[in-house]
């Protein structure tokens, strides 16, 4: 998985690491490689990773969608992330910003994609609308056929309608 790196940083580019967290359009490439250790894991689709330099951001794992915390798998979806990333270094392909301020990346952890390890276990949604990378479709019909993580449930229900019901009822 060490190619996983390569990739990143071929693609992508260094950035270096003690002039902060650039906007993707002050690199000139369409995404910016960070590097840091994984020291907070929120949910199953958000992290605070620790950059060199003591600079601490919050990440937005790109094309995925997690259970909401509240929500069946919220839980078991948080765990798996953690089990993967928590305390390793992690690989950031930033793509953007979200409206919350959280850079929104591809992750890897000790060289594992994040997204794709997430939605093959059956602990996240690939978020179609953001989607890029249309592997993870099928990881995530594999996942669906073999009731993997939420697939279990019989009427699983994505994030983005849990969150809109939620709205609702406030």
């Amino acid at each position: 998985m060490e190619i996983l790196t390569s990739i990143f940083v071929a693609l992508f580019g260094f950035y270096g690491a003690f002039a902060g967290v650039p906007s993707v359009g002050q690199t000139g490439h369409s995404a910016t490689a960070l590097y840091g250790r994984v020291i907070g894991v929120s949910d199953g689709d958000t992290i605070d990773v620790l950059l060199p330099g003591n600079k601490t951001v919050r990440v937005r794992l790109s094309e995925i969608d997690a259970p909401e915390s509240s929500q069946a798998f919220g839980r078991r979806a948080k765990l798996e992330l953690s089990k993967l990333c928590f305390g390793r270094q992690a690989t950031l392909a930033v793509q953007n910003k979200d409206r919350y301020d959280r850079l929104v990346a591809r992750v890897a952890c000790n060289d594992t994609d994040a997204q794709s390890h997430m939605v093959g276990s059956g602990y996240a949604w690939v978020y179609e609308f953001y989607a890029k990378d249309r592997s993870l479709s099928g990881l995530q019909n594999q996942a669906r056929s073999d009731r993997k993580g939420l697939w279990r449930d019989d009427e699983p229900v994505p994030p983005w309608l849990f969150r809109k019901e939620a709205s609702k009822k406030k």
